[in-house]
């Protein structure tokens, strides 16, 4: 036995005469009234949470739907589909925790953004190389390069003299047009002389130090969580408050020199950690850390 076909729009608005949506902050594209079809098998052994699910996808994929387009909300899909808040809330739990939508208090359900994956531990490949390997284009926007004298922090991490020349470069980092974080990189001037006058718009800096023999081995990454002022809020297309991931970074040649400082601040919304857990020879748990965001 199945439930009639059913078109579904956003909670309050009837179909073919959708209500706008309060969008929330950092998208820019405008609700078009995303409408949900398909019927649920209440004799079949899939749950029905995981068909509800299923026809939104569908919905999705079908109708050419993008990041920051509205969905029906819990009452209309209940409504419509007949089933209960329980089986709603539990299909919009997966959808969640899969990455497909994000539901904004007050505002509503949305596509979600695609979350740009990028290993924070266990491997030195830098953002345009992890991208570009999963088929995404970067850009960035080259704020400053530009040698400058080492703090005492940077200077410390470099191994360098306070008050030695380091080059700076800070990048605006887009992610298939999208902004996605911004970065400053301090190199010691042994290292930035080769890339003090290079166009990093759209290369990879870890591929042009590759072509002068400098690579990364080994190195230490940190991550924590900040939110937003109003430079960041500016840049990264985020409201002020928002939250932000703060990754931090020293990385080493060969012989444990090292090569390269950074810190990125990316947007939370395109962020997100994956732990993946292994026992080591030992018997020890040993655990693989890894940034699965934008």
């Amino acid at each position: 036995m199945t439930t009639p076909a059913t078109t579904v729009g956003p909670d309050g608005a009837p179909d073919g005469n959708t209500e706008r949506a309060s969008r929330p902050a950092g998208r820019t594209r405008r609700s078009r009234g995303a409408a949900v079809t398909g019927t649920i098998d209440r004799e079949a052994p899939v749950p029905m949470y995981r068909q509800l699910g299923a026809r939104i996808i569908e919905a999705i994929e079908q109708r050419g739907l993008g990041p920051g387009d509205l969905l029906p909300g819990e009452h209309r899909l209940c409504e419509e589909f007949g089933v209960s808040r329980t089986v709603v809330r539990q299909a919009l739990a997966q959808l969640e925790h899969q990455g497909v939508i994000e539901r904004v208090k007050g505002k509503g359900t949305f596509i979600a953004h695609k979350k740009t994956p990028e290993t924070l531990v266990h491997t030195l490949a830098g953002l345009y190389e992890e991208v570009a390997a999963r088929g995404g284009h970067v850009h960035s926007e080259v704020r400053r390069q530009e040698f400058e004298p080492a703090d005492e922090e940077i200077a410390e991490q470099l191994r360098v003299p306070v008050g030695a020349r380091v080059l700076v470069i800070e990048r605006l980092r887009f992610v298939d047009g999208e902004p996605w974080s911004l970065s400053t990189t301090w190199l010691p001037e042994s290292i930035g002389v080769h890339a003090e006058s290079a166009d990093l718009s759209d290369r990879s800096l870890y591929g042009l130090l590759a072509e002068h023999g400098i690579r990364a081995v080994e190195g230490v990454r940190s991550a924590e969580a900040a939110i937003a002022d109003e430079t960041h809020g500016r840049l990264l297309r985020v409201g002020v408050g928002q939250p932000l991931l703060v990754l931090r970074s020293v990385s080493m040649d060969e012989d444990g020199i090292p090569i390269e400082v950074f810190v990125a601040y990316h947007r939370g919304d395109r962020s997100r950690f994956e732990f993946q857990l292994r026992a080591s020879a030992s018997d020890v748990s040993a655990a693989e850390l890894r940034h699965t965001g934008l």
